[in-house]
């Protein structure tokens, strides 16, 4: 399952382009992590991101409509792919295998 394997950051942003499903755009996604993580994210480091798991097949883009605001440009709407929902699921398997091995006395600490 080594092609399934993501890091953290990697496992956050394609959670929440699935929680923004129809609506997860750079700006979107930025906000959504920061108001439900309290957690600052650079807006380099998700494009970067972004990027890197599209390129692995866990997303995909699609240009929307371009609007006055942005000066013409479309805003570039990311989709989790199939594939991408099998990384999450075996992030999440991983994840619950490993807290269901812990002894009763470390949760207890």
């Amino acid at each position: 399952m080594e092609h399934l394997k993501i890091g953290e950051f990697e496992e956050l942003v394609l959670l929440t382009v699935g929680i923004l499903h129809g609506n997860a755009y750079g700006i979107t996604i930025k906000d959504e992590i920061e108001e439900r993580l309290s957690r600052q994210v650079s807006v380099g480091a998700l494009q970067i991101t972004l990027r890197r798991l599209e390129k692995k097949g866990f997303l995909t883009s699609d240009h929307g409509e371009s609007s006055k605001p942005r000066r013409g440009r479309p805003k570039l709407f990311f989709t989790i792919t199939p594939y991408g929902k099998q990384a999450i699921e075996y992030s999440r398997q991983t994840r619950n295998e490993l807290w269901d091995a812990l002894p009763q006395f470390v949760l207890n600490l």
